[in-house]
């Protein structure tokens, strides 16, 4: 194995942090708005904070992935985030933002934005701490993946954690969250307010 594709010392710490398996959780109450976090876009190069979506009332995925290196993908995943890129546009045209958010720290992140063509943010989080406060769980070196919808106030409207039967939430089924989370929300800001 060469030096240029040797994994680094953090790679594997973060592989053994990430070893042991601990299951998903549906530990994420409904219409509340989940953890908030500070992450680095290697696509945009910049910080993201979550809570500024909710600020500019925007909805927001949060698609998070499981990615090993910047050459290893997990098979399960790897069709979601080619799904994703290609029909990013599908929610930008709602007024959505997808974060996809991954494990791989910033260098390797920016070989996946590049080889892939990502036009989606990807937002590295080699701790997994942001992982972690979603519940996503973690199994063989790295966290599994989870998609969340978010609506314009930041409330969580939809959950997705990894199954065997469904890894990942569909394209569609994302898009008719997001629909449902807008419906629902206008329902609820258009009704008479009571004194």
């Amino acid at each position: 194995m060469t030096s240029a594709t040797a994994p680094s010392k953090k790679s594997n710490n973060r592989f053994l942090r990430n070893f042991l398996p601990i299951p998903a959780r549906w530990s994420l109450p409904m219409d509340v708005r989940p953890p908030n976090f500070e992450l680095y876009d290697v696509t945009e190069e910049r910080i993201v904070r979550l809570s500024s979506y909710w600020e500019q009332q925007q909805p927001v995925i949060l698609a998070f992935t499981r990615i090993f290196s910047e050459k290893r993908f997990c098979p399960l995943c790897y069709p979601h985030i080619v799904a994703l890129n290609e029909q990013y546009e599908k929610f930008t045209e709602q007024g959505a933002e997808v974060l996809m958010i991954t494990s791989t720290d910033r260098r390797q992140s920016q070989q996946i934005v590049q080889d892939l063509g990502l036009k989606l943010p990807l937002l590295c989080n080699p701790s997994c701490d942001v992982f972690q406060g979603y519940a996503c769980g973690q199994a063989l070196g790295a966290p599994l993946p989870a998609q969340f919808v978010l609506d314009r106030g930041g409330y969580l409207r939809s959950q997705h954690l990894f199954s065997f039967l469904e890894p990942n939430a569909s394209i569609e089924r994302l898009l008719a969250a997001l629909a449902l989370g807008e419906t629902e929300k206008s329902t609820s800001t258009d009704s008479p307010e009571t004194n």
